[in-house]
């Protein structure tokens, strides 16, 4: 059962939280953060991309860029800008966004911000759903250790729970700490704070009785937050297990609460087929129509956009191309990795490989065919979102997504809450 406790958060006061707050570190490059940050020293990008305080070009990985996460951390609590809570307690987040996946409505999204426990994790209790990568582990616990902090939160989902979703509604009616509409995204940022004993006992007892949490976005902060927490349990020769170090940040959010965009590809060649070639190999697994030079977007599970030569088709994938009941075979981006891009286009790893790109559903249809029209790439393929269900129910079998399956939307914002480690 998953176990959770409250925690004294670092938090900027109330009138600087939008000086201080910003992006997380993994959804922008360094000079992205450089211009976003600009003169302002209070912004947390100081602290998450602290490379942008060396000459442009200074490697992230530099350990002098470390050591500066460090420095700036223990200033911006030198000067106030950020203080640490004097209680234990929980924390409601909630996201307000319109995005085209739920109709272009407003959506409000409510998370409860908690620390997890590293030894979840370690026990599968804490669920992925995505390979990690040594080196970006590496660089998350390089980032931790040297600040002894978790400075960004993970993204978890968890079952619904009607005495969580009444609490948190509960507060939610009152003012909250901060009300903030995020440069960027547009997207409205809300916290409340959480200091009654009897919810917060509330919480930690809900939390308790739940078999599994779900990574939903941050797998590399959460393993490396898990390891830093074994590293200095067994550094510790009086280790007991309740230390602050056993545990790390995550905000977590009902799983029925939440939007996936679609992840979509772009691909710089046919792979020496012309297009009437290509179309012919793709009807031997897909019924093909041509839909014209209107957007089309994919209406349900195992339909595709195809977007070529200027125009728009809907690609339905046959019966028998997928199973039904393998919890990968069915999802729309294998089915689409195998039959499109491995055997017609022979792309393998999709990491690695220079042929293709991502983009991320938030920017929209109209991104895909900018860049086909542009001649960058060739053809773009639009797939219908991944569920939350289904990603929980890979998360239960033990398997891993294919890569670039899922982009949660809104993102978290950093700097509203840190937990330090001691």
């Amino acid at each position: 059962m998953a176990k959770i406790k409250p925690f004294k958060g670092i938090r900027p006061p109330k009138d600087l939280v939008e000086q201080v707050e910003s992006r997380p570190y993994d959804v922008l490059d360094s000079e992205e953060a450089r211009a976003e940050a600009g003169d302002n020293e209070k912004s947390l990008y100081h602290i998450i991309k602290p490379e942008i305080n060396y000459e442009p070009g200074t490697s992230e990985y530099d350990p002098k860029v470390y050591t500066e996460a460090a420095r700036q951390f223990q200033m911006f609590q030198d000067k106030g800008w950020l203080v640490q809570d004097d209680k234990e307690q929980y924390y409601i987040y909630a996201q307000t966004s319109s995005l085209p996946a739920n109709g272009g409505k407003e959506k409000t999204q409510y998370g409860l911000v908690v620390c997890a426990y590293s030894g979840d994790y370690e026990k599968g209790i804490i669920k992925k759903h995505e390979l990690t990568r040594r080196d970006k582990e590496e660089d998350r616990m390089k980032h931790v250790r040297v600040n002894n902090a978790n400075i960004e939160p993970v993204f978890f989902a968890y079952p619904d729970n009607a005495t969580l979703d009444s609490l948190i509604m509960k507060y939610a009616a009152g003012k909250p700490e901060y009300d903030f509409i995020a440069p960027i995204d547009g997207f409205r940022h809300q916290l409340w704070i959480i200091s009654d004993d009897a919810d917060i006992q509330t919480i930690t007892e809900e939390f308790g009785k739940m078999p599994a949490l779900y990574i939903a976005d941050g797998h590399h902060r959460s393993a490396a937050a898990a390891l830093v927490g074994t590293e200095k349990a067994k550094n510790n020769p009086n280790h007991r297990g309740d230390e602050e170090y056993n545990f790390f940040m995550a905000v977590c959010f009902q799983a029925s609460q939440l939007t996936i965009l679609d992840y979509n590809r772009v691909v710089k060649d046919l792979n020496g087929n012309t297009s009437e070639q290509f179309l012919e190999k793709l009807a031997q697994n897909f019924t093909v129509e041509k839909k014209g030079k209107e957007e089309y977007r994919p209406a349900k599970p195992h339909q595709f956009s195809l977007y070529l030569d200027g125009e728009w088709y809907c690609l339905d994938a046959k019966p028998g191309t997928y199973d039904e009941n393998d919890p990968i075979g069915v999802l729309d981006v294998d089915i689409s990795s195998r039959l499109i891009l491995q055997d017609i286009l022979e792309i393998g790893d999709l990491r690695s490989s220079q042929r293709i790109d991502f983009v991320g559903g938030l920017r929209g249809l109209g991104e895909l065919k900018r860049r086909v029209d542009s001649g960058e790439m060739r053809m773009a393929l639009a797939l219908y979102p991944v569920s939350m269900q289904q990603i929980m129910d890979i998360a239960d079998s033990g398997k891993i997504m294919p890569p670039k399956a899922t982009w949660f939307e809104p993102k978290l914002r950093s700097g509203l809450i840190i937990h330090k480690l001691d």
